[in-house]
């Protein structure tokens, strides 16, 4: 049974044995004062649904969901998405609201934050997505309304990426698609992001060198103790600064805090921790 006096919270995966949310969520109870129960919640992979509907019917508050359940997850809140969960067609947060399941996406604000607080400039750059699944789905949106000069995403199999690029019609003199022997551009790109899942397995995208404009970024959503294979592929190819995503894991955990609780925790401070935490 679930806590009758403690607002209870989970993250619902397969496996979710790894995750630090929460550990995050923790840390932001604890700077807001605010009492909660924090939970890891392994789910079936054919059972995700009743795991769901389970965690609510006992009183559970909210859930953030991590792969492979980001699909499924938008189809049982489809009567109540937030327009960024259209946008994206993935839900990483749940909650119930006058009865009824609601979602979110929060992925794509957290890597925009992430990026802002590490003074990454957005406005008017040239980006390169790397990888066309979940993903990167997820942060297209956000990376357009944080104005974008271009965006293209590249994908092994480029068919994938051009089918992505299709559902921001109201975009397509901004975005482009194609292989990733394809990502090259003339005057390199500002930022590249590595939405693929290479750095889970120490591999690292089959890129053509000469990617990087002067003063460029590297970001990888993946995270480590140390730099990531694509961080040290990308300074090698000439980005003049890189960052793994666990200021993106922290800033989509703050966001879907401020869904579940009408306060936005402070993200630099649970940044330094977790990290300190991770690499010790």
């Amino acid at each position: 049974m679930q806590s009758t006096h403690v607002p209870s919270f989970a993250v619902v995966g397969n496996p979710v044995k790894h995750s630090r949310s929460p550990r995050i969520h923790a840390l932001f109870a604890e700077q807001l004062g605010i009492d909660l129960r924090y939970d890891r919640l392994e789910s079936p992979l054919d059972q995700f649904a009743l795991t769901v509907r389970h965690f609510f019917n006992q009183g559970g508050r909210g859930l953030n969901v991590t792969v492979p359940f980001k699909l499924e997850a938008r189809d049982l809140a489809s009567a109540h998405l937030s327009p960024r969960a259209q946008q994206a067609m993935a839900v990483n947060t749940l909650w119930l609201q006058d009865g009824a399941l609601h979602g979110c996406n929060t992925d794509g604000v957290g890597l925009v934050a992430d990026l802002l607080r590490q003074s990454a400039i957005l406005l008017d750059a040239n980006v390169l997505l790397v990888g066309a699944g979940g993903a990167a789905r997820g942060v297209i949106g956000p990376l357009l309304d944080a104005g974008c000069s271009q965006l293209r995403v590249v994908n092994r199999t480029a068919s994938r990426a051009h089918e992505l690029i299709q559902a921001w019609p109201d975009f397509s003199k901004r975005l482009s698609a194609g292989g990733l022997s394809e990502a090259a551009t003339p005057d390199g790109w500002d930022i590249v992001i590595n939405a693929s899942a290479s750095s889970l397995s120490d591999q690292v995208p089959e890129l053509p060198g000469g990617l990087y404009a002067p003063d460029s970024w590297a970001y990888d959503m993946m995270y480590d103790c140390k730099a990531t294979p694509f961080m040290d592929q990308a300074l090698s190819d000439g980005a003049k600064l890189s960052s793994d995503g666990l200021g993106m894991l922290v800033g989509q955990a703050a966001e879907s805090f401020y869904i579940w609780h009408g306060v936005k925790p402070d993200v630099s401070s649970v940044i330094n921790k977790v990290r300190a935490e991770l690499t010790a």
